[in-house]
């Protein structure tokens, strides 16, 4: 085990790490970041695979088009997070905080984590992952991601 890092500040955000820590686990997540206090905090709803705008209640053709692997979904849900953090005035360096929700995490959290490891391009939020029994937008969705991004003061 070695010597637990100094803060790194990345962003409007403070990376904190805690007795535990080991630079040789590969890890999706750091256990704790604080946000500065002239940040502008920002929360995206969860997005998936399919369109951000549909109408409610779902229209399943709407979601015909969703690709059928976690891969290609988790592809297209960062790209709906760019979307987002771009119009909130945030870059993915801003994000603090990233739920994920899984319907097979065996089968699809190795791809996704890949993916995620290159949209990131290094930086690393803290992290939590849920497998749930379906999501609510479309029985053919495979993962849906929240997230919470310290965007720069306006």
């Amino acid at each position: 085990m070695s010597d637990i890092p100094e803060i790194q500040s990345v962003g409007q955000s403070e990376i904190i790490h805690h007795e535990g820590y080991d630079p040789d686990i590969v890890s999706p997540f750091v256990p704790a970041i604080r946000v500065v206090s002239s940040a502008r905090l920002v929360f995206i709803s969860g997005v998936t695979g399919a369109p951000v705008y549909h109408d409610h209640p779902h229209r399943p053709e709407v979601f015909d088009a969703i690709p059928a692997d976690g891969a290609a979904q988790a592809r297209t849900a960062f790209e709906h997070l760019d979307q987002a953090l771009r119009a909130a005035g945030a870059e993915r360096r801003d994000v603090v905080n990233l739920i994920r929700f899984f319907t097979n995490v065996a089968e699809d959290q190795d791809a996704v984590n890949r993916i995620q490891a290159e949209w990131f391009g290094g930086h690393i939020p803290t992290s939590t992952t849920v497998e749930v029994t379906r999501l609510a937008t479309d029985p053919r969705l495979r993962l849906e991601i929240h997230v919470v991004a310290a965007a720069p003061p306006a």
